[in-house]
């Protein structure tokens, strides 16, 4: 259970025990590139700067979304 003030996760979502890494690793890369598209869908329909806040963190998703691409490829070049 989380407990403010302290950096442990919260339990009431969990990943099932067992999931391997590949898979893991795919559906993280799914799940930051959907999150991807719609950022910037939504950073369209803004002006600035607001836009390029948003686009930013469009950005960082982006660069999150390389490292588990690379990461999938270490498990299973």
């Amino acid at each position: 259970m989380f407990k403010p003030g302290l950096n442990a996760p919260s339990t009431m979502f969990i990943v099932a025990p067992g999931v391997d890494t590949e898979s893991l690793l795919a559906n993280a890369c799914e799940s930051l590139a959907s999150a991807k598209v719609m950022l910037s869908d939504f950073a369209a329909q803004l002006e600035d700067p607001y836009r390029n806040t948003l686009l930013g963190i469009t950005q960082i998703v982006m660069l999150g979304e390389l490292a588990v691409h690379r990461a999938l490829d270490n498990v299973d070049p």
